[in-house]
């Protein structure tokens, strides 16, 4: 499962940082720093799961949220993919006012 979630996240560093390789490289780095950091937690410890589910999250925000931009003269290019995240920003109309999605605040959470 461990495999898994490594893959996973350097795959998501990858599809978010590509095209930048300084960064790429620092991100890859710190993924292995940090695998490496809990390489020796047995499968039933405790501590395993909740560090996967780090990963886990960590790979999906990679994946749907992150957009890296390039500025090109006055304009910034933004290299936006196909896993990115989009939303109608309506909510942001309501800037000041109480939000809720679902029946809950973001307080709720």
């Amino acid at each position: 499962m461990s495999l898994q979630a490594y893959r996973n996240l350097m795959r998501a560093a990858r599809i978010a940082f590509q095209g930048d390789a300084r960064v790429l490289a620092g991100a890859q780095q710190s993924i292995r720093m940090g695998f490496r950091d809990k390489a020796s937690l047995s499968s039933e410890d405790p501590e395993i799961q909740p560090a996967l589910k780090h990963a886990e999250e960590v790979a999906q925000f990679l994946r749907t949220n992150l957009v890296q931009g390039e500025k090109e003269g006055d304009v910034y290019k933004l290299n936006i993919h196909k896993d990115i995240e989009r939303g109608d920003n309506d909510t942001v109309k309501l800037a000041g006012k109480t939000v809720k999605i679902d029946g809950k605040k973001c307080s709720d959470l």
